[in-house]
């Protein structure tokens, strides 16, 4: 007798829908820098291999998330000293299979670190970087960043992935501090004075 039981079917591929987000954000952003521009083309590239490139699997490099957390003033930013490298950084790390956006990823990334709920995103990225790691054995993060808004009297719980958190003034950050974490402050702030930042979609 045949078998006719029906063969299950499958949805699309596991983190097409944050591809498909990557490409197109990047794609419609106005760089903040000449570096962030630069980075931003090669994160193009990059993306070109398709969904594998928002994984970590990508062992020639794959897109990141961060996230610059600002107060509702501005009068401060959040970094945290990370466990790894010992430098004071955004929040921010791997894209998971949850997230279909970016910005809903970077959101993610600063709440489960700063450990502070009601955290809101702009959907517009602050800067692009593309920078050495040691994950994977080595590899490049093409890491896109966010500005996202802390609520008024917010307190931080240090996670386990880092070795302290801080609020800092955006003029005095600490030391010693990562490459690239300076150059966030100025479009950062930017976005926080054009409107309420949101939920990421």
């Amino acid at each position: 007798m045949p078998d006719t039981r029906t063969a299950p079917t499958t949805g699309p591929a596991p983190n097409t829908a944050l591809h498909a987000d990557a490409v197109a954000l990047l794609r419609g952003w106005t760089p903040t820098s000449p570096a962030g521009g630069a980075a931003r083309d090669r994160t193009l590239a990059l993306l070109a291999a398709g969904p594998v490139a928002v994984t970590r699997e990508h062992r020639a490099g794959h897109v990141t998330a961060s996230a610059l957390v600002l107060d509702p003033t501005g009068d401060r930013v959040l970094l945290c000293l990370h466990g790894k490298f010992h430098k004071w950084v955004q929040l921010g790390g791997h894209c998971e299979a949850v997230d279909r956006t970016l910005a809903a990823a970077a959101l993610r990334e600063a709440t489960e670190e700063s450990g502070i709920a009601g955290l809101r995103v702009d959907p517009d990225p602050i800067d692009v970087d593309v920078h050495p790691v040691a994950c994977q054995g080595g590899s490049l993060h093409y890491d896109v960043r966010f500005a996202v808004v802390a609520p008024a009297g917010a307190v931080e719980r240090v996670s386990a992935e880092s070795q302290a958190l801080g609020w800092f003034p955006p003029d005095r950050l600490p030391e010693p501090l990562a490459g690239g974490t300076a150059r966030l402050v100025a479009p950062g702030l930017t976005a926080l004075r054009r409107g309420p930042l949101r939920p990421a979609p």
